[in-house]
């Protein structure tokens, strides 16, 4: 089993990741704003089977062979830190600019949204970087099966609270207004968050 302490930090650095604005949660806001709760929950839906998917496959396979290959490890951790420093610059400089007048609503059919939120989070290479970083850095070498489950789980389910939490919340058509006017505030936080996580994975040691 994976000890507690650790899997803790894994939770918090899947939160920090997940929550933090990119192309998913976005999409899901949008969408969720456009198109009503079905429609983003279906999307989101999408977007939450792909960053399962991506865990599966770090989980049994990508951070075995960062383990083995000291040197893949160190490639995909400096470009992983460097990719998140790249987000919190660009939320740092989305919190600087005036907040834009938001779009008329636009009725959009829940159909294919799930299709659409699975393509976006397979090709999101936010995901890809996250994942093969948490399982090399956060997990152990020899973690049982056990082990990897709980965490494949426990990441899923903090998954699910931030993707479907944010189809929850802006097909709230009140706060829709209330986002407009504290985004500034909330990308500024996320790029401290961004620039601190990139920082201890650019620190982290073998």
């Amino acid at each position: 089993m994976i000890d507690l302490m650790s899997l803790k930090l894994i939770l918090i650095a899947a939160f920090i990741a997940g929550a933090s604005p990119g192309p998913a949660t976005l999409t899901i806001a949008s969408m969720s704003m456009q198109a009503g709760r079905r429609a983003g929950l279906t999307l989101a839906s999408g977007v939450l089977c792909g960053s399962l998917m991506w865990s599966i496959a770090a989980a049994l396979g990508l951070s075995a062979l960062m383990a083995a290959n000291a040197w893949v490890f160190e490639v995909f951790r400096y470009i992983g830190a460097g990719y998140l420093a790249w987000l919190a610059l660009k939320s740092a400089r989305s919190a600087l600019t005036p907040s834009a007048k938001a779009p008329p609503l636009a009725p959009v059919q829940a159909k294919g949204a799930f299709g659409k939120g699975l393509a976006l989070h397979l090709t999101n290479p936010k995901a890809i970087l996250f994942f093969g970083a948490l399982y090399s850095v956060g997990v152990p070498v020899g973690t049982s099966a056990l082990g990897l489950t709980t965490v494949i789980a426990s990441v899923a389910a903090v998954s699910a609270m931030i993707f479907l939490g944010y189809a929850v919340l802006f097909s709230n058509p009140k706060m829709r207004e209330g986002y407009l006017q504290l985004r500034r505030g909330l990308e500024a936080l996320f790029a401290v968050a961004l620039g601190t996580a990139a920082f201890q994975i650019f620190t982290a040691r073998l």
